[in-house]
């Protein structure tokens, strides 16, 4: 099967973000941040529409057990209930500096969300890692984060992948699957080699990464040792994040920016839409959805 590129529908996000194929009703979930939106599409060739209002600028969220959200917000950690709407705080972050929100997440193997901060208007790495609990508590990991993104998990789940955009650096850090507990930090590598800053990321089944290049207009996938496999051009200046969906695991949807309200801005017509990417030959991994059984 050749490579081909489908866009999902006529809408286009300010600042998408954080796509999650939810395998259970066959439906793509996705955020623009900016415009402060859950969109959701499924149903025959994804045509139906649904969009939900968050209460303030939205950095990433998580499918659940129960079939409501988890969302990463400004003050911390959200629900929302897809029925009515409502959204309540979990868990609250106290941010370490003025002007600053929770950021990149996902879930990890053991159905515990964990997410990232970053800071508005400055570089100051006054962010941090977050991960929220089963029973709904918040716990921080690690600190020296300006801008969180490429946040994900290898299969095994013993592998947190993230970075702070601002360095172009991809890192890890051994997880405690069992306890949550997480190693030090180390590079893995640097994406400034392909013209940007890494974004979104997602692993696929052979635990190689896929990060959105959002600056150059490409997806990169790398090895866990960081060397590029291949890179692969998206028809749009800057995609955002990717994640894999479809029946079989085999389509990359990606996320991207018109406007996202600060350096990244652009006229272009297909700027702030999701693609289908089909044909790469390569398949996802489902994803795990936030055990929420203890939360009300």
């Amino acid at each position: 099967m050749s490579l081909h590129i489908d866009i999902l529908g006529t809408r286009r996000d300010r600042l998408g973000e954080c796509p999650l194929w939810d395998h259970r009703e066959q439906a793509l979930y996705w955020i623009d941040s900016k415009a402060r939106l859950v969109r959701r599409l499924r149903g025959e060739a994804l045509h139906e529409y649904d969009e939900w209002a968050t209460p303030s600028d939205v950095g990433s969220i998580a499918l659940t057990k129960s079939g409501r959200l988890v969302l990463s917000l400004e003050d911390g950690f959200h629900i929302l209930d897809l029925q009515t709407g409502a959204t309540r705080r979990l868990a609250e972050v106290q941010h370490a500096g003025p002007s600053m929100r929770l950021n990149d997440g996902r879930t990890d193997r053991q159905g515990r969300f964990v997410a990232g901060s970053l800071v508005v208007g400055r570089h100051d790495p006054d962010g941090g890692y977050y991960r929220l609990e089963r029973d709904g508590t918040a716990t921080k990991l690690f600190d020296g984060i300006a801008l969180a993104n490429a946040t994900c998990f290898s299969p095994d789940g013993r592998s947190l992948y993230h970075a702070d955009s601002f360095s172009d650096e991809v890192s890890v850090v051994d997880y405690d699957t069992v306890t949550g507990a997480v190693g030090p930090r180390r590079s893995l590598f640097n994406t400034r080699a392909q013209g940007s800053a890494p974004d979104g990321t997602t692993v696929d089944a052979d635990g190689n990464l896929w990060v959105a290049l959002v600056q150059a207009g490409k997806l990169g996938c790398y090895t866990p040792q960081g060397q590029l496999l291949r890179l692969v051009d998206v028809p749009t200046p800057f995609p955002t994040c990717p994640c894999f969906g479809g029946p079989e695991l085999d389509v990359l949807y990606v996320t991207s920016i018109s406007n996202s309200g600060n350096l990244l801005k652009t006229d272009h017509p297909d700027a702030g839409a999701v693609f289908a990417i089909h044909g790469l030959g390569v398949r996802g991994l489902p994803e795990v959805l936030f055990d929420d059984e203890a939360i009300a």
